[in-house]
């Protein structure tokens, strides 16, 4: 697809207007009329994409209630993870075996990561939302909560219908925005997209083709080294220093070796790696190396990237991991009282929501290392009532 360098220059020089959020609905689409227009689209299409667009109340009430991200890894991961979409995930590395021998020749990206999005975004394409994607993202651009990121995306749409490759009326995907069998934002729709079957258009909704060479590019603008590891599962020493782990702290393969950090299978990667526990020094452990901070670019949730990564080694071959014997975790109200003693005591949590995100861990492992407790950054009952 040739995108008009003038129309990406100018969605890019829009930012100053991306704080403009709220007020009424009808003049907030007006504005944004206006916006398209002085970016240089003809007036008659910027009338035509935005006839009929409506605020949808649906949208926001799934952005405020993502309480699976709630759950701990291992019962996320069971969740997600079933036989049927192991065997169905395995059968499209077959069915799709040329796509996928191209992707990783072009963009080094392993046909696990690529397979383990498919599975958990759309169920191999069988459900990709039925949320009109025009009036989701103007929905979340006028609502005041991350307007910085979908109003962009409502100017990407635009110059997608230009091309004949979105209908604003007709156009379905996630409650985010996201379109097709890997869940694509109209930007990163103009950025990557790949006419991987050969049309002339790219289809996300309909080619698999096109949806995995566009998610291999992506993932490869995003950051993606090409033919190198994202996650091997490892076992741990009784005892070692739990705060070197989490995420963002590096060490090489011969320093984890040396504390006594062993791969399950295979051998370590001459990789810097970071140690994850998801649920403490007694669960799950394994090595996080660079691509898996790629993960992120993707997804914010960290139980969510964990669980892909790790799906994706299944999806090559690997095992089954060693769920161990964590700590019981706290529950959705233990873990927001948590979050509001660790506020309390000076730590940016972030939102009270209950959600283990990176701010919460870091500020458990530096109270469980106050307390002299295992500082493996999981919350516990112990930890809660010792503050």
């Amino acid at each position: 697809m040739r995108i008009l360098p003038q129309i990406m220059a100018a969605i890019v020089l829009a930012s100053p207007a991306l704080s403009q959020c709220g007020g009424g609905f009808s003049s907030f689409v007006d504005g944004l009329k206006a916006e398209a227009v002085s970016m240089g689209h003809d007036a008659a299409l910027v009338d035509r994409f935005f006839q009929g667009a409506a605020q949808d109340a649906k949208v926001l009430k799934a952005d405020r209630a993502q309480g699976v991200f709630q759950k701990p890894f291992v019962e996320f991961s069971r969740r997600l993870i079933s036989q049927n979409r192991l065997d169905t995930g395995k059968a499209m590395g077959r069915k799709y075996d040329a796509v996928f021998d191209r992707i990783e020749a072009e963009y080094g990206v392993s046909r696990g990561v690529l397979l383990a999005f498919w599975a958990f975004e759309t169920d191999f394409g069988g459900f990709q939302g039925d949320f009109n994607t025009r009036n989701a993202l103007i929905t979340l651009a006028h609502d005041c909560r991350r307007p910085e990121l979908f109003r962009p995306q409502i100017f990407a749409a635009i110059e997608l219908y230009s091309h004949g490759d979105f209908d604003p009326a007709r156009t379905t995907g996630a409650w985010a925005g996201e379109i097709g069998m890997v869940q694509m934002l109209p930007r990163d729709i103009l950025e990557n997209g790949v006419d991987g079957d050969g049309d002339g258009h790219v289809t996300l909704k309909t080619s698999a083709p096109d949806a995995l060479m566009s998610g291999a590019r992506m993932l490869s603008h995003l950051g993606w080294r090409a033919g190198e590891p994202w996650l091997q599962e490892v076992t741990l020493p009784a005892q070692m220093d739990w705060s070197l782990s989490g995420p963002g702290k590096p060490r090489s393969a011969g320093e984890w070796q040396a504390m006594g950090v062993r791969p399950r299978a295979g051998d370590l990667a001459d990789l810097p790696a970071s140690l994850i526990l998801p649920q403490g020094h007694k669960g799950p452990a394994f090595l996080a190396y660079p691509n898996f901070d790629v993960y992120f670019e993707w997804n914010q949730s960290f139980v969510y990237v964990l669980t892909a990564a790790y799906f994706g080694t299944r999806l090559e071959g690997g095992q089954v991991y060693d769920a161990g014997n964590p700590a019981p975790g706290l529950d959705g109200a233990g873990m927001k009282a948590l979050q509001q003693k660790l506020q309390a005591r000076g730590h940016d949590v972030g939102k009270i929501d209950g959600i283990l995100g990176a701010g919460t861990r870091a500020a458990v492992q530096a109270e469980q290392a106050r307390l002299g407790l295992p500082a493996d950054a999981w919350p516990t009952a112990e930890l809660l009532n010792r503050l």
